[in-house]
Formats: C-alpha cells, sequence, structure tokens
C-alpha cells in the first residue's frame, strides 16, 4: 500500500479503535498508546501523541467523548477519557461500515 495511502487508512481507522477502547473503559492518552501497540496487530505499533492527541480533542469537540482529570491514587494527575452515548452510536456506525467494507 502506498505510505500516504496507508497513512490515511490507519488514521480513520485510529478513531473507531479508540472509540472502541474507550467503550471498554475509560483511559488516559499514554494507556492508549500502550493498548494500541498491544492489540493493534502491528498496525498501531508507531502511533505517538502527535497522532493520538489531536484524535481524542476532535472526538471530545464532537461530544463522542468526554474527559475529566483525576488522580491516578498517587501525586500524578491524569486526563481520563470516557465515551458518551453519542460516541456509543458512532462507534457502533463505524463498526458497521468497516465490516461492510470487509465482506464486500
Amino acid at each position: 500500500m502506498e505510505v500516504k495511502l496507508e497513512q490515511q487508512f490507519l488514521k480513520g481507522a485510529l478513531e473507531m479503535v479508540l472509540l472502541s477502547f474507550i467503550a471498554k473503559r475509560r483511559s488516559y492518552g499514554y494507556e492508549l498508546i500502550l493498548q494500541l501497540q498491544k492489540e493493534g496487530g502491528g498496525l498501531f505499533q508507531e502511533t505517538k501523541e502527535g497522532t493520538l492527541y489531536p484524535i481524542l480533542y476532535r472526538l471530545e469537540d464532537e461530544k463522542l467523548i468526554t474527559s475529566e482529570l483525576a488522580s491516578d491514587g498517587g501525586k500524578r494527575v491524569k486526563k481520563y477519557y470516557q465515551i458518551t452515548e453519542e460516541g456509543i452510536r458512532m462507534k457502533a456506525a463505524l463498526v458497521e461500515e468497516w465490516d461492510a467494507f470487509v465482506t464486500g
């Protein structure tokens, strides 16, 4: 796959994957990066903060996720993301589109 096309494909798929991860449990950014690397089947190994956070901010602007600052049990405060009802509907629509694409 051409590099630019592959980047666009991964960027589009990343939104669906992030919504799916956040739907399972509220998560913070670095945790999402680790989950992408672990569960992404090698597709998202190179995902960096510069890619992740703009997508999270856009998802939040679109009211698909919300965020809150919370302590991690120690002295650190992290920004946790959780999915909204609208985000659940969007995730379902994206998964449906993906399934239709894959099955042709």
